[in-house]
């Protein structure tokens, strides 16, 4: 019996599109790209295009409470004061506190993660220990407590206590990884050519796990956009810089919604939405990059007519066509598959 082989040009072909589909980002990726980026433009350019200071004030019949119009596209505050000025600014300060509050908690997380899980031992139970008093921390009450306490209640102090209770949840998960690459076998062959141990960890711990401390970096991001947010409607902020919690501060002590001026409120809230939905979905995005089988789980193929996707249920597939023709249809195709 002889069994003909694809040929090498199909199996090149097939080689090429697998690694192809490989590298083509998701649809969640790509849109938590765009509005994570769109924000960071705006985060830069803004207070530069804005139209107005936001800070001014207008006490004219006129300007107090206007709805949107050609003079203020988001219409005006209880005061007067330009609402798109307001979102425009505000948009820095909310992108660079989340920002620095990313960065400050994503390096204590990865200096506890990594050191706890590499060294072990003493240093692993003292460092999970730590961890785990800041996780069983209510972090909301404590952050109410301490910002109100704290003598100056501005961007620093806030960016500064939010790391300070932000970092748990990133170096529990990077020591649990850490934990698994001690043991395999290039960091052993490592130790064996005599690598001292700052070396093993950025050059073999470190690059294993980008993808697990970038996402754990946009979930810092995430998390300290929303809790600032949170802090300043309840007026817990530096009321002379503006942000967009301030603005729904200052929207709920005006009584907007009683007044229906949705403008007020609604750019601001839905700013906020919408950049916790592109820091969402571009953690999503990177947890698919870092996991093969994440990445594989949410690719869909089409089976009769039907999206598929290889963790949906075995389909059950019946064909219309009698045994013998399916057969005769099967030879052909691999008659037709040699001849390519």
């Amino acid at each position: 019996m002889t069994v003909a082989l694809p040929a090498r040009g199909a199996l090149e072909r097939l080689a090429t599109r697998r690694r192809t589909r490989r590298r083509r980002l998701s649809t969640k990726t790509i849109v938590g790209a765009l509005i994570c980026g769109a924000f960071l433009v705006i985060a830069v350019v803004g207070p530069m295009v804005a139209p107005y200071n936001p800070s001014t004030q207008s006490f004219a019949p006129v300007d107090i409470l206007h709805a949107p119009s050609m003079a203020h596209l988001l219409g005006t505050t209880s005061r007067g004061e330009d609402v798109l000025s307001q979102i425009l600014v505000g948009i820095r300060a909310t992108v660079v506190l989340g920002l620095l509050t990313g960065v400050v908690a994503t390096a204590l997380a990865v200096v506890v993660g990594i050191s706890a899980g590499f060294l072990g031992g003493f240093w692993d139970e003292v460092l999970s220990l730590l961890s785990n008093v800041f996780l069983v921390l209510p972090a909301l009450p404590l952050l109410v407590v301490l910002i109100g306490y704290l003598p100056s209640r501005g961007q620093t102090s806030t960016i500064l206590v939010l790391s300070f209770l932000g970092w748990p949840w990133g170096a529990r998960v990077i020591r649990a990884q850490t934990l698994t690459l001690r043991s395999r076998d290039f960091v052993a062959a490592s130790r064996e050519t005599g690598e001292r141990t700052w070396r093993i960890i950025f050059f073999e711990i470190l690059p294993n796990e980008v993808s697990l401390i970038a996402a754990s970096f946009v979930g810092t991001v995430l998390y300290a956009i929303g809790t600032s947010v949170t802090l300043a409607f309840i007026g817990l902020t530096n009321f002379s810089q503006w942000s967009l919690g301030l603005i729904l501060y200052w929207a709920q002590n005006g009584n907007a919604l009683e007044l229906n001026a949705w403008w007020w409120f609604a750019p601001a809230g839905l700013c906020v939405a919408l950049l916790g939905t592109g820091l969402v979905l571009l953690n999503f995005g990177i947890d698919e990059l870092g996991n093969p089988r994440l990445r594989e789980a949410t690719r869909r193929v089409r089976i009769e007519g039907r999206a598929w996707r290889p963790a949906d249920p075995t389909p059950v597939l019946r064909s219309a066509r009698p045994a013998g023709e399916a057969a005769r249809g099967t030879r052909a195709g691999a008659t037709r598959m040699v001849d390519q």
